[in-house]
């Protein structure tokens, strides 16, 4: 049986993995000790060059559905894991026939739960990592992605700015629609809401949590969470036609959970009197479409916001309000942001995105402030920040270029 690659923007190192033989078996130094999920399928996270890819065994049928579901989800810009490829025809050394093998680009700086708690996450986080699949899920069943096995373990967890945004990391089960139905929503939520019970449960009784996790209302807030968000996305609204400024105000709404109308649906009765209006298109990176205009630079949307904000005091301070915003970004770049990367020793460079190291450097600054009774300069707050944590977190990123 003849070895088959199928893939996207192929990278010829991939044909150097040993194929012959069984995942469970790849050597050490092939393999990167990097944290994995739960999964019913034997994965391992290989370093190619300055790449990083996760390998997972499966079926044939099974491998080429999910690739091309991801690549779609890709297209789309939904929040998943960047397909690269599936391997077929594998054979061992003695001709035994070996599972194909699904291959995606490693998420940087991304973890599953079960890691994060063992890098300081505690029960009162749970509440942020449910918020994030909420996020998630409304994104997926919005551009008619149903889900089909909503749980923890099927997630990456990227850090955000005190919060965490949530990835897709396994599509086996999904499934593209025109809509999603009401009766498939439920039925992702059941479904997430069982699993993640059982996973949290499991995660208290592994001694991972040393507080106590109420189960019951993790996945009430769940259910809330979704629903509330569900609803001030697609819900309609109807008013008279003297209240016109709402039009705009749902709009702002939107804008401040970090979502863009990319389109309205505007409706008044045969009178004229009545108006009503349901959002159509959505799409989240408000924030952080607007930072990426500004300083060319990919964060997620908490980040982004922490990021404005920082750039407004930075305008206000130096009156800088009647000034292009663009030329106000790079000053603010020139002057604080990229100075502070700078002083990230090498070997540091692994523990946090920049943007988050950022957020917590802005963090530190305000506890430094209070303490002092003024406020302190941000570059000797980032040293300190730097000498005093930083340095003593483990990583979360595997170095060099994706």
């Amino acid at each position: 049986m003849a070895l088959r690659i199928t893939a996207s923007r192929p990278d010829p190192a991939v044909l150097t993995l040993p194929w012959d033989t069984p995942l469970e078996e790849w050597p050490d130094d092939l393999v990167v000790p990097l944290p994995r999920g739960l999964s019913r399928h034997v994965v391992r996270i290989v370093r190619l060059g300055s790449r990083v890819y996760a390998v997972k065994e499966t079926q044939g049928d099974i491998a080429f559905r999910e690739y091309r579901m991801l690549r779609d989800l890709q297209r789309m810009g939904m929040p998943a894991v960047v397909p690269q490829g599936v391997v077929t025809g594998r054979e061992g050394a003695d001709g035994t026939e070996l599972p194909a093998a699904l291959i995606t680009r490693h998420l940087q700086f991304s973890l599953p739960y079960r890691s994060l708690f063992s890098r300081g996450a505690t029960a009162e986080d749970v509440p942020l990592l449910i918020d994030a699949m909420v996020v998630l899920l409304v994104r997926l069943h919005l551009a008619g992605f149903y889900w089909g096995d909503v749980s923890l373990s099927n997630v990456l967890f990227r850090r955000n700015a005190g919060e965490f945004a949530a990835y897709l990391v396994d599509a086996e089960t999904g499934e593209l629609h025109e809509a999603v139905g009401d009766r498939l929503r439920e039925y992702d939520i059941t479904v997430g809401c069982e699993n993640i019970f059982a996973e949290l449960m499991d995660l208290s009784a592994s001694g991972a949590v040393h507080q106590p996790i109420d189960g019951f209302a993790i996945i009430d807030h769940l259910r809330e969470r979704y629903e509330a968000l569900w609803g001030e996305l697609t819900g309609l609204e109807e008013f008279s036609t003297d209240e016109m400024w709402r039009i705009e105000r749902r709009v702002e709404r939107l804008n401040d959970l970090g979502f863009d109308v990319d389109e309205l649906d505007i409706v008044t009765d045969l009178g004229g009197d009545t108006i009503r209006i349901q959002p159509k298109v959505v799409d989240l990176g408000h924030h952080a479409r607007e930072v990426q205009a500004l300083t060319g630079m990919a964060v997620e949307e908490n980040q982004a916001r922490r990021i404005l904000n920082d750039l407004a005091a930075f305008t206000a301070h130096h009156d800088l309000g009647r000034e292009d915003r663009q030329l106000v970004a790079s000053r603010w770049m020139h002057q604080i942001f990229e100075p502070i990367m700078a002083m990230i020793p090498p070997d540091a460079t692994g523990k946090l995105e920049p943007a988050e190291i950022f957020h917590e450097i802005l963090e530190h600054r305000w506890y430094l402030s209070e303490q002092a009774g003024h406020e302190v300069d941000i570059h000797d707050t980032a040293r300190d920040y730097i000498d005093r944590f930083l340095t003593r977190r483990p990583d979360e990123a595997i170095t060099g270029q994706e």
